[in-house]
């Protein structure tokens, strides 16, 4: 289990790295973004839509809201939604006790399955889930030559 801090601090590391790779993304023409790489979510837009719908789906899940799986977007709208629901991830984690931490949450997943988990480690799933996305959009970049910015987590800590 992690504590409330931590899950805070690796909320706060997500929207960090997932800003600067919003920046990079900005930086690419529209033929770019949408570059077929072969992967699942395919181009650099198509896997930042799938990062976001995830962060938002997962946030309903603890919040009890509504599971709703992201339009297409253009960057900026992705942008600017995202910004919005992180701000909802950190003022949710505010609150964030030991207890509330080691609660489990029941939800189905998006094929209506039936699961039960504990919010540290849907915490850590998202955090886990951005990561390893950022990680395939940082590649795609380098495919086309680009240089991404920094994601490391121990850069983050350095920043602050």
């Amino acid at each position: 289990m992690i504590s409330p801090d931590a899950a805070r601090a690796h909320l706060a590391y997500t929207e960090w790295a997932t800003a600067r790779l919003l920046g990079a993304a900005r930086e690419l023409s529209p033929d770019e973004l949408v570059r077929d790489f072969g992967t699942a979510d395919r181009s650099v837009l198509g896997t930042l839509t799938h990062v976001f719908g995830a962060d938002r789906v997962w946030l309903a899940r603890i919040r009890g809201g509504a599971q709703e799986w992201p339009r297409e977007y253009v960057l900026g709208d992705l942008a600017a939604d995202w910004t919005s629901v992180y701000a909802r991830w950190q003022e949710w984690a505010a609150g964030l006790t030991d207890a509330a931490i080691a609660e489990p949450i029941s939800y189905r997943d998006m094929k209506g399955h039936p699961w039960v988990s504990p919010v540290w480690q849907i915490v850590l799933h998202v955090v886990n889930h951005g990561t390893h996305h950022r990680g395939q959009v940082a590649g795609f970049l380098r495919s086309m030559g680009k240089t991404p910015p920094v994601l490391d987590l121990i850069a983050y800590y350095r920043s602050r």
